[in-house]
């Protein structure tokens, strides 16, 4: 890329920063409510655009476009099966959030079962956080920024060099939004930037698409429809990567914990001003989801054309950016690389520091006010970007396999904390003590049947199998030892809960879509 896509890549940049300052100039932050939530007064469009950009990391980016590269379509089972998650939550579960005045999401295990477990998900979720979300999120935005501006090749320095200088810069700047700006200067930027990413989403797919065609859109479709149609298929068999039956056990179960459950994407809707502009804002996100292939999977599949031959796979996304567009479009899309990188960062940190100072350091100091809380929240939001900084670009020594492993790993504890929250959800008499059995027998044999075990079953296959395990285990513990007061839900609500009336037509509406989009994706569609 020339000088003159850098330059725009600043200003978009620029404007963004300069759109959240105007907008905030006049926000205090000196309450927690103010720095953690934006004093709950997010509407559909900030939550919706939050949700979504906060779900587009770089290593979505870049993964799910080069998986689409080296095997198929069936990667977009996970993006696409996630509206009927979204929709759940939207209709069961933030309702229980806003009426309990929830703030992060372990405050409702603490309500159902005690304090004891609240704290432990609490550490889970920050050592999650710390050792996988945000080290890898600004490693996946350094190698997509260096392969598209090749700061390595227009500075002379090493490759690990690069990627240590673009760690720290993308550390900063996301740690001054969140530092500085507080949460309600991040939705802004999001709401801003995810506009952007839809947009450059579909010019990227018009130039890519005219590239391939020679100088013609329509001969760039027709070749990707004409050969290599393998590639197209998104119902994936029982012998790939992400077999189709998958969507209905194991993946169902983790994708309605991330969008139900984990802190970072939660807290967008919990900071809606209204159940109903939560209810809105995760439609919104929906169909978010819907375009988002335009971005995360048919580059892939341009690519599967244009480099029949690719060695380094990862670099699938980058390459088409800079070959395909224009300086000053390349400079515009990697801004909007930049700020979905930025984006999910900021969620981590602004979650990281909403967990640690609500749920552990105020119960050890009991008398903080909201001032020593916000100061407190800074001094480990700072701690943990150094941390995180120096700690990312290593992840480049273990040759992608520890990004794996981390992944793999949070399977240990994502599905068993959903696990018992579902069940407290559901229930009113399973006690502490079953859930705390639940969640030891589930972590145990989810790792017995990865480490120890050489079993026959796709790994999203077995969570489904022991959830339903643990299910029935911590109901026959429930039995034998239940609560001795059932619990009941107190409304301590502290915005209105009154539901969006038109939900359900619209839900409907997005659940024929994502029927439609598997459809088109299928041997019965453009993979015949």
């Amino acid at each position: 890329m020339n000088i003159t896509g850098f330059v725009c890549f600043l200003l978009f940049l620029a404007l963004v920063a300069a759109i959240a300052i105007y907008n905030t100039r006049k926000m205090r932050l000196n309450t927690t409510a103010a720095y953690f939530m934006g004093n709950r007064s997010l509407g559909f469009w900030m939550v919706g655009f939050s949700l979504f950009l906060t779900n587009m990391s770089c290593n979505v980016l870049i993964g799910e476009n080069e998986f689409v590269y080296t095997n198929d379509m069936s990667v977009m089972a996970w993006g696409i099966s996630s509206i009927l998650a979204m929709i759940i939550v939207a209709e069961f579960f933030l309702p229980v959030y806003l009426k309990m005045g929830a703030v992060t999401t372990p405050d409702f295990l603490g309500q159902r079962f005690g304090p004891r477990l609240k704290k432990f998900v609490s550490i889970f979720f920050l050592a999650s956080y710390v050792v996988s979300l945000i080290p890898t999120v600004l490693y996946g935005s350094a190698v997509a920024l260096n392969g598209i501006f090749h700061v390595d090749e227009a500075l002379g320095i090493s490759y690990f060099a690069a990627i240590w200088l673009l760690v720290i810069g993308v550390g900063i700047i996301g740690c001054c939004y969140t530092v500085l700006g507080g949460f309600k200067a991040i939705t802004i930027s999001d709401l801003v930037q995810g506009a952007a990413l839809v947009v450059g989403g579909i010019l990227l797919l018009a130039f890519g698409l005219r590239y391939l065609g020679q100088g013609s859109v329509v001969h760039g479709i027709q070749t990707i429809l004409a050969s290599k149609k393998e590639h197209l298929n998104a119902i994936g068999g029982s012998h790939d990567a992400i077999p189709f039956s998958t969507l209905f056990t194991g993946m169902f179960l983790i994708n309605l914990y991330y969008w139900g459950m984990e802190q970072y994407i939660v807290q967008q809707a919990l900071a809606a001003r209204s159940l109903s502009q939560g209810q809105k804002g995760i439609s919104l996100a929906c169909f978010g989801k819907l375009v988002a292939p335009l971005f995360l999977n048919v580059p892939g599949l341009i690519a599967v054309h244009l480099y029949p031959h690719l060695t380094n796979t990862a670099t699938v996304f980058p390459k088409l950016i800079g070959d395909v567009l224009p300086p000053v479009i390349a400079g515009f899309i990697a801004a909007v690389v930049f700020g979905a990188a930025i984006s999910t960062f900021n969620a981590g940190l602004n979650s990281s520091g909403t967990l640690f100072i609500m749920n552990l350091y105020k119960q050890w100091r009991r008398n903080a006010g909201d001032r020593e809380l916000v100061k407190a929240a800074r001094i480990f939001q700072l701690s943990l970007t150094v941390v995180a900084m120096y700690f990312s670009p290593f992840i480049s020594r273990f040759n992608g396999g520890f990004y794996t492993y981390i992944q793999k790993v949070s399977s240990f504890f994502s599905v068993p904390v959903f696990t018992v929250m579902i069940v407290g959800f559901l229930t009113k008499k399973v006690s502490e003590a079953a859930a705390t059995i639940g969640l030891i027998f589930f972590i145990v044999t989810y790792m017995l049947s990865q480490l120890v075990f050489d079993l026959p079953l796709h790994y999203l296959h077995v969570v489904a199998i022991l959830f339903v395990a643990t299910v029935v285990l911590m109901l026959v513990v429930a039995k034998w030892k239940p609560m001795t007061t059932p619990y009941t839900l107190h409304n301590q609500a502290v915005v209105d809960l009154k539901p969006w009336r038109s939900r359900h037509w619209f839900f409907l509406i997005l659940l024929i879509l994502m029927a439609a989009a598997f459809v088109l994706f299928s041997k019965a569609g453009v993979a015949q």
